[in-house]
């Protein structure tokens, strides 16, 4: 059986939604399992949209790989504001290090 972990999601109301999480899911996919509708995600994870866009935490920054060259250039694309802790979520694999960690949406995607 799938080790699986709480992640939080922030949504643009402000709602923070404990969801579980399967270690080794994309963040993405979790939203998607737990009906976080404001992770849109569009092409399903193939990384050509940028409507899974979320920020991190200085936090969980540190423990996730750093965005390569495709997600830094496809996060140029987003409708929300894209600040320095912008990600798309389609990219971050749930580790169990996460246990706990918070991702929040973006007022659009």
């Amino acid at each position: 059986m799938a080790k699986e972990i709480t992640l939080n999601f922030k949504l643009a109301d402000g709602e923070v939604r404990t969801v579980d999480a399967v270690v080794g899911d994309s963040v993405m996919e979790t939203a998607i399992k737990n009906d976080i509708d404001d992770v849109v995600a569009e092409c399903g994870g193939s990384l050509i949209c940028a409507t899974c866009h979320v920020y991190v935490s200085d936090e969980t920054a540190a423990i996730i790989d750093e965005a390569d060259d495709t997600e830094l250039d496809m996060l140029e694309g987003t409708s929300a504001e894209r600040r320095d802790n912008s990600r798309l979520s389609c990219q971050i694999f749930v580790t169990e290090a996460m246990e706990g960690h918070t991702f929040e949406t973006p007022e659009s995607q």
